[in-house]
């Protein structure tokens, strides 16, 4: 349940690990290129560290999200039409200053390991999992999850890998061997919106049985109202469509008896929002 997490994802494991390396180092300003959970994660860690910390966004970026970033402390830029381009703008002024700390999204083995926590913590509560399930943006939380399997032993389990229609850039890196850059992002889910995955997420697959497993945004959609429904837990479509491999009965799981499955959280949903898209797809 990382929607749990004070910023409201998993993602604070991670950055929350880079910022305090940083911090200690000495660092006087994070900068974040991210409007989503990545940025909100980076300014939260900004005030509870005590450092001050901008986040650019693209155009795009709604009033909410700005709005939720600034609320934190965090000085917010606009910059761009896209990620891309929020973040050139955050590597120049990292460039510029020598006591900023850039901070990727999902790039970054300091991050892989802060977010490889989450399974050192489902190592000590419950057994070991026949599957694991989590969903895929630019990898991430992958790359941190089978760092945290191979450490507790659990390195033969295989995971399913999710991702929505219109962003599924992991499953297009294994389809072709190498990875691979999408022209543009047309899923709901925009939490899933890296055009390319990290290197490492495809490079795991090596020695991991990594499974991809891409749905239509109907279901990562219904899936998040069952949950709602089921747990009174309102999650992004992003980690709806994780849920949907569970609600759906995806047959890619095999017979695996207990599955454990990262409800990866986000702060880009409302009530409002999801009846939206519900309506949408004719959901409600």
């Amino acid at each position: 349940m990382e929607n749990m997490q004070p910023a409201g994802s998993f993602k604070l494991r991670g950055i929350g690990r880079v910022c305090e390396e940083a911090a200690r180092a000495g660092a006087t300003r994070f900068i974040s290129p991210s409007g989503g959970n990545a940025g909100y994660a980076a300014a939260w860690a900004g005030r509870e560290l005590g450092v001050c910390t901008t986040v650019i966004v693209p155009v795009t970026t709604s009033e909410e999200a700005k709005n939720a970033i600034a609320a934190l402390g965090a000085e917010v830029l606009v910059s761009g039409e896209s990620w891309k381009e929020s973040n050139e703008l955050a590597l120049k002024m990292a460039g510029e200053d020598p006591k900023s700390k850039y901070i990727h999204a999902f790039d970054d083995p300091v991050m892989w390991d802060g977010h490889g926590t989450l399974m050192d913590e489902a190592a000590k509560q419950g057994p070991k999992p026949g599957a694991v399930v989590l969903s895929v943006g630019g990898g991430g939380l992958l790359c941190g999850v089978v760092a945290g399997m191979d450490r507790n032993g659990w390195g033969d389990v295989p995971v399913l890998a999710c991702e929505t229609e219109g962003a599924a850039s992991f499953a297009a890196a294994v389809a072709a061997g190498e990875i691979v850059e999408l022209e543009g992002i047309s899923s709901v889910a925009t939490s899933l919106g890296a055009r390319a995955v990290a290197p490492h997420a495809l490079e795991i697959c090596r020695d991991h049985r990594i499974i991809p497993y891409v749905v239509p945004d109907e279901a990562a959609v219904s899936a998040c109202g069952r949950f709602l429904d089921d747990h009174r837990v309102l999650v992004e479509p992003a980690c709806g469509v994780s849920l949907s491999a569970i609600y759906d009965n995806t047959p890619l799981l095999g017979d695996a008896g207990t599955v454990l499955v990262v409800v990866c959280g986000g702060i880009g949903i409302s009530a409002a929002k999801l009846r939206d898209l519900e309506a949408r797809f004719g959901l409600s």
